[in-house]
C-alpha cells in the first residue's frame, strides 16, 4: 500500500485527488494539509525539535503557492528527513520557477494540476519505486520557458565533462531531453540495465538525487540549451 499525503490549500482540489487516489486498491490518502508548515508539522520525523508528528507517507503531492509556507520551502525540509517521504509538485505553466526550485529542493518531479488521472497514479508509483517523474513535454516545455533565467553554467559543464565518460555524458543529454531508458536502451543500442548503470554513475559522480535533479543539471549547467538540445 502506498501512503500518499496531499498539500493543496484548496480544499476542492484536495478532494479531487482524494477521491481519485480513493479508487485505487494500492493507494492509501493518510493525510492533508492547507500549506507547507502544516504538511511539515504532520509528518512524523520530519519536523523540527522533537518531531511529533503523527502522519506517515510514502509520497507528498505538494502544491507550490500557499500561505505560511510554499511548497518550495516545504519540500526542502521534507527531503532533508533520513527517511522523509518522497515529493511530487504540483504546478501550473505560470509558477514554472516554483516548479524548478522545488525539483533543486529535493523534490522527486512536478505534474500540471490538470494531470489525466491515470498519469498522476503512474507518477505515484514510478516515484515510490525510487525513480523520479520526468514526463518529456512536461519537463521540456517547463525548463525550457525557465532555464534562460539560469546563470551561464558552460565553465562547469566543461569541468564535469572531464569528469563523465563519453557514454555516460550521451545518456545524460538524453535524460535531459526527457527520453526513459527503453528509449535510451533502444537510441544508443544497449541493454536497459546497461543504461541504467551509466545513469547511476552520472548520479554518484556529479552528487546528484535522482533523474529529475539530473535534467536540471543538464539545463543549469548549459549541457543542455533551451530549444535547441545540447
Amino acid at each position: 500500500m502506498i501512503r500518499v499525503m496531499l498539500v493543496d490549500d484548496q480544499e476542492l482540489v484536495r478532494a479531487g485527488f482524494r477521491m481519485v487516489l480513493g479508487a485505487q486498491p494500492d493507494i492509501e490518502v493518510v493525510g492533508e494539509a492547507p500549506d507547507g508548515q502544516a504538511a511539515v508539522e504532520a509528518l512524523k520525523g520530519v519536523g523540527e525539535g522533537t518531531g511529533e508528528g503523527t502522519v506517515e507517507a510514502d509520497v507528498v503531492l505538494m502544491d507550490v503557492r500557499m500561505p505560511r509556507m510554499d511548497g518550495v520551502e516545504a519540500a526542502r525540509r521534507i527531503c532533508a528527513a533520513p527517511d522523509g517521504p518522497k515529493v511530487l509538485i504540483l504546478t501550473t505553466f505560470d509558477l514554472d520557477e516554483y516548479a524548478f526550485a522545488a525539483i533543486k529542493a529535493g523534490a522527486s518531479g512536478f505534474l500540471l494540476k490538470d494531470v489525466p488521472p491515470p498519469e498522476l497514479i503512474s507518477a505515484i508509483h514510478s516515484v515510490h519505486s525510487g525513480d523520479a517523474v520526468v514526463a518529456p513535454s512536461t519537463t521540456r516545455r517547463l525548463l525550457d520557458r525557465f532555464a534562460t533565467h539560469l546563470p551561464d553554467g558552460d565553465a562547469r559543464a566543461r569541468r564535469d565533462a572531464d569528469v563523465l565518460t563519453a557514454r555516460e555524458r550521451e545518456v545524460l543529454l538524453h535524460v535531459a531531453r526527457g527520453l526513459s531508458n527503453t528509449e535510451i536502451a533502444g537510441l544508443l543500442h544497449l541493454a536497459e540495465a546497461t543504461v541504467k548503470t551509466h545513469l547511476g554513475r552520472v548520479l554518484a559522480k556529479l552528487n546528484l538525487r535522482d533523474r529529475a535533479q539530473a535534467v536540471v543539471y543538464a539545463y543549469e549547467t548549459g549541457l543542455v540549451r533551451p530549444e535547441a538540445g545540447s
